[in-house]
């Protein structure tokens, strides 16, 4: 009786698929990997670090150094958050800076509205803020007799009090004297200019006089070139007569530079 042939098992040509299915599951994972910490998610985190820990059968703990790590980049803010919790974005120092200094100016707007509450009722002061600063436009009426510029004794109540509010401050300050178009000529103002310098200058020196320092202080004549009003009318060219008080803003101007046309370009 012959032996029977043992029967030859097939060769598999397909064992690679094992490999590379091995592979491409160690390539998604990576790849999950470096999803989820690119996200900074603690919430992802977590579910991606389970999943992989259930694939591979690690069931291995983060280090307290790698937690501590990970919860600082989800937070945000050095505390822990909960899952799904999405980054809260630290203000910028300069962002700080500048809302320090919009705060720092309306304190500043609302201590002179508080001291000449009776005389903005009465619409001979007029106080506003924008991104320059704090402006306080006074009718020259309250300061100085007509075609003068020296300082009545009702001025000084209105200018001592604004001085006590701007004397603890830092900034910088800047008189504008103005006028109405009617020309003047006198001995001591040949022109509107020289009367709206001289009353600037006149401000300027009674703040000094109470507490605000001299480095701190700008006087400018501006004549009758900048009106708020129609000089057509007495009630207009009495609100041109003025005296602008300015508390300059210290937030930096954005600045671009203007580059040259081909036009404006001179050779060397």
């Amino acid at each position: 009786m012959s032996k029977r042939k043992p029967i030859e098992e097939p060769t598999n040509h397909e064992r690679w698929l094992v490999s590379y299915a091995d592979f491409i599951t160690l390539l998604f994972a990576f790849f999950v990997v470096m999803y989820s910490l690119s996200s900074l998610n603690e919430g992802k985190y977590r579910i991606m670090s389970d999943s992989v820990n259930v694939a591979f059968g690690k069931f291995k703990a983060l280090s307290e150094n790698q937690e501590d790590s990970i919860t600082k980049l989800t937070s945000g803010n050095g505390g822990g958050v909960g899952p799904g919790a999405s980054i809260v974005p630290k203000k910028a120092p300069d962002e700080v800076k500048l809302k320090q200094e919009r705060e720092k100016m309306t304190n500043l707007a609302q201590g002179v509205l508080k001291s000449l509450a009776p005389l903005i009722r009465e619409g001979k002061v007029r106080v506003t803020q924008n991104s320059r600063g704090v402006s306080i436009d006074i009718n020259a009426s309250l300061l100085f007799p007509p075609g003068e510029a020296k300082l009545t004794a009702q001025s000084n109540e209105a200018l001592v009090a604004i001085a006590s509010v701007l004397a603890g401050d830092s900034h910088d300050i800047q008189v504008e004297g103005h006028t109405d178009n009617l020309p003047i000529k006198t001995g001591n103002f040949p022109s509107n200019w020289e009367l709206s310098a001289v009353r600037a200058g006149s401000v300027v020196r009674l703040f000094m006089d109470n507490g605000i320092a001299e480095s701190r202080l700008t006087a400018i004549g501006q004549g009758a070139k900048i009106p708020v009003d129609n000089n057509d009318t007495p009630e207009g060219r009495a609100r041109n007569r003025r005296v602008n008080i300015t508390i300059l803003s210290m937030l930096p101007d954005k600045q671009t530079e203007v580059p040259l046309t081909n036009g404006d370009a001179t050779a060397p």
